[in-house]
């Protein structure tokens, strides 16, 4: 075969240093579903790999019908549980043949509707909708926006609560709410702060419905929701307003979130009260750094890198069992919420 050509090797140049037709080379590498001879195959793909040639996503797409793309959308890719649930679906996709994309919402709706429209014109495999959706106007259009890849051949998989039409792969996370209230109360406690985010975000409001029936059914009392935020600095506000106003010894104080619960942590180190003996404080996800923390945290174990990966499957299987169960989530008690007499 001839030295590589200048420049970027096009599709007309693999197929003249195979030797075969440019229908038989873009047959071969754009994903046809129309068969070739494997004598040809084999010496196209040589011939792309001489040229060092690559594929185009948009060719291929047009193909198939859908490109080698799966797209993640998540609220904040530095927050570690989502870096957490981005490598299970980097495995899962990996696996699959896949490549990810990843958008970034902030958790803004009008935001999560306009990356979705962008990533259906890229006519992805799949898309994986790892951002809570709030209820409300903006979450109607973006149903809309999902529907209509749908249409276009991607298959649209939601993380969390069970949403019509759609694959879903979730955890159950009002009962691990549940469970962790219950736990609390079965510790002594009888009296909760929750530092929560605003209303009408299903998967923290599935925490704070839980939580609030697991603590309250075992005769503990929800002094107080607060609505902060997602972050460890709206955790760290939150606590710094729970100390101002005189927060009791004996509480304890549950972040929505591990990120939100090590802020909680953090003010209350810096304010001179102990965490744990003076007052607990239980967050949600067990992420890394929950463990690490001085006490450990005290929290609800979600397996994100398995939700990731599961939720890959759920774009490349062909059939899939829509009343397949949540995964499991633990409690895990540690340092921070210790027994109290």
């Amino acid at each position: 075969m001839h030295a590589p050509a200048r420049g970027a090797a096009t599709l007309h140049d693999v197929a003249r240093e195979a030797g075969v037709s440019l229908a038989t080379a873009s047959r071969v590498l754009n994903g046809s579903t129309r068969k070739v001879a494997e004598s040809y195959r084999e010496r196209v793909e040589a011939a792309a790999e001489i040229l060092g040639y690559t594929a185009n996503l948009s060719a291929q797409a047009t193909a198939r019908g859908t490109s080698a793309v799966v797209g993640l959308v998540v609220a904040d890719i530095a927050d570690p549980a989502f870096g957490q649930l981005a490598a299970g679906v980097a495995r899962g996709a990996e696996e699959a043949g896949l490549v990810v994309t990843i958008a970034v919402t902030g958790r803004d709706p009008q935001r999560e509707v306009a990356v979705v429209r962008a990533l259906r014109g890229q006519r992805p495999r799949g898309l994986i909708l790892g951002a809570s959706r709030t209820e409300g106007p903006d979450a109607a259009d973006l149903q809309t926006e999902l529907e209509a890849l749908s249409g276009t051949g991607g298959r649209v998989v939601v993380l969390g609560r069970r949403s019509p039409g759609l694959r879903t792969v979730g955890t159950d996370e009002r009962a691990g709410a549940a469970e962790l209230g219950a736990t609390l109360a079965s510790l002594g406690y009888r009296e909760a702060v929750i530092v929560a985010a605003d209303e009408g975000i299903r998967t923290f409001d599935d925490r704070v419905t839980g939580f609030t029936e697991g603590f309250t059914r075992q005769g503990g009392a929800i002094l107080e929701v607060r609505r902060a935020g997602f972050t460890r600095d709206a955790g760290y506000a939150s606590a710094q307003g729970l100390i101002e106003t005189g927060v009791a010894a004996g509480t304890v104080v549950v972040g929505i979130r591990d990120v939100v619960a090590i802020g909680i942590m953090s003010a209350l180190r810096e304010a001179g009260r102990e965490v744990g003996p003076d007052v607990a404080v239980a967050g949600f996800d067990d992420i890394a750094s929950a463990q690490d923390a001085a006490p450990g945290l005290t929290t609800v174990r979600v397996p994100l890198d398995e939700l990731g990966y599961r939720a890959v499957r759920a774009v490349v299987e062909p059939e899939w069992d829509a009343a397949s169960p949540p995964l499991p989530v633990e409690v895990i008690v540690r340092g921070s919420t210790p027994p109290r007499a």
